[in-house]
């Protein structure tokens, strides 16, 4: 691998989500968005739920919705690991639409169903984005 691309590896619990050489990532941290370019700083971060977009060596496009977990740099490795990642291919948007509105209109109003809807509205944006 040269100085020019990173390897990534998109991780959550169980299972390997998505590996490759890539060109750029971008993520959503808790101190805002942040795009790795190869040779960036090290850096460990905390991402919340949202999507993480990976533009290949190739020229592709991968999206993906994420939950909350933990995003590494070094030496040109970017690893995000995340109790939940769904690739926005895997995603059935109507199904995310669906219960989205079912997040929103559960009258809750705690961590929880705030939870819920970040990870409906992630899914939906990963869908969208990559389309």
């Amino acid at each position: 691998m040269s100085g020019s691309q990173l390897q990534v590896e998109l991780v959550a619990a169980d299972r390997l989500v998505w590996s490759g050489e890539a060109t750029m990532v971008i993520a959503r941290t808790t101190e805002g968005d942040v795009g790795i370019l190869p040779n960036h700083a090290p850096m460990l971060s905390v991402i919340i739920e949202g999507v993480v977009d990976v533009q290949t060596a190739d020229g592709e496009t991968w999206v993906a919705a994420v939950d909350a977990g933990f995003l590494s740099v070094a030496n040109n490795r970017v690893s995000i690991l995340s109790e939940r990642a769904e690739m926005s291919h895997e995603i059935d948007l109507e199904t995310a639409r669906h219960d989205l509105e079912r997040a929103k209109s559960s009258g809750e109003n705690d961590d929880a169903a705030h939870e819920a809807v970040r990870r409906a509205e992630a899914r939906i944006r990963a869908v969208e984005l990559a389309s």
